[in-house]
């Protein structure tokens, strides 16, 4: 079979021969893959950077990619998380982490959507725990996942959902897609600053979804600080950390808030929640968008081109999609 194969001598993947994956047990099956999204996490994964890196595969030429849709023998699309790589024509997958895509949605977007539904809705749900009618602030919303996070924090009933963003016409988008109010991280600190604390002193923000890190996340946690009275509590939660891995946070500030502080991402989540993500969550975001209620946007790419679009910079919370014809 052809597959995007990364090698140990490093450089982008290529397209390639590979032998046929075989199931070793019978909680696995053999998928014919469709349509595999490339995402931050299955390049840092596959350049060994990210924190789920396998060490062990380290030095092996390997098949890219986590997850995507695909046809079962029985002719059934699903969409499903691989045991072996995804982006190829075929690849293992296990049964209880395999979702149903429903006829009215295209290859393509539901390939792209369960990433960027898993970055927002289960920092929503089970870390912010957002309850219907709260204030809801995303940092970071002009991405691919935070354009979904706008979306969904409407879609879970925010009163208000406030968006930072640096693209100007990006973050204008987001008015359309749900959000009441956007910032412009692209401003001098004061200016942000003043901005935020505006917006939490006339509607307090009850969460904050986080996916920048770095400076505007200081800023945001600054925005908060409290002066000795009772302060409005706010749950941050972090998810991605596009300007830089680190803050500074200083302890006065931290006490000075009745501040909820977490991560969402791989380790974070019980088993329970990632069962809920398969057997709920994503048959409904996957239903949404066959009825057209959750939508975003895609960049197809064949598989035979991979080598030549792999480290392609996709704009404008677009996301890269592998089809395999």
């Amino acid at each position: 079979m052809k597959a995007a194969i990364m090698h140990p001598q490093g450089g982008g993947p290529r397209y390639a021969e590979m032998p046929n994956p075989t199931v070793s047990n019978e909680d696995q099956v053999l998928l014919t893959l469709k349509a595999a999204a490339i995402k931050h996490i299955d390049r840092g994964q596959a350049s060994g950077n990210h924190y789920s890196a396998d060490p062990q595969s380290a030095g092996q030429a390997k098949i890219i990619g986590g997850d995507g849709v695909g046809v079962l023998a029985d002719g059934t699309r699903v969409y499903a998380m691989g045991v072996s790589g995804m982006v190829a024509q075929q690849a293992v997958v296990e049964k209880d982490r395999m979702v149903i895509v429903p006829n009215e949605l295209n290859d393509a977007l539901a390939a792209a959507l369960p990433n960027g539904v898993i970055g927002s809705a289960m920092g929503l749900r089970f870390r912010a725990r957002m309850q219907a009618g709260e204030v809801v602030l995303i940092n970071g919303a002009t991405g691919f996942t935070g354009r979904l996070a706008v979306q969904l924090a409407k879609h879970y009933g925010a009163k208000r959902v406030i968006a930072t963003g640096r693209n100007p016409s990006s973050l204008q988008e987001l008015l359309s897609l749900g959000a009441d109010e956007v910032i412009s991280v692209d401003q001098p600190d004061a200016d942000f600053l003043a901005q935020l604390r505006a917006i939490h002193s006339g509607t307090p923000v009850d969460v904050i979804v986080d996916y920048l890190w770095g400076r505007s996340a200081e800023l945001l946690l600054a925005s908060l600080k409290g002066k000795g009275a009772f302060t409005h509590p706010v749950r941050f939660v972090s998810i991605g950390s596009v300007t830089g891995d680190k803050v500074q946070l200083s302890a006065e500030n931290l006490r000075s808030v009745n501040l909820q502080l977490s991560g969402s991402g791989l380790g974070s989540w019980t088993r329970q929640e990632v069962v809920q993500l398969f057997r709920e969550i994503l048959p409904d975001m996957f239903q949404l968008a066959a009825d057209g209620k959750l939508t975003a946007d895609t960049v197809t790419v064949d598989l035979s081109d991979i080598e030549s679009v792999y480290d392609v910079v996709i704009t404008d919370g677009k996301r890269l999609v592998i089809t395999m014809n």
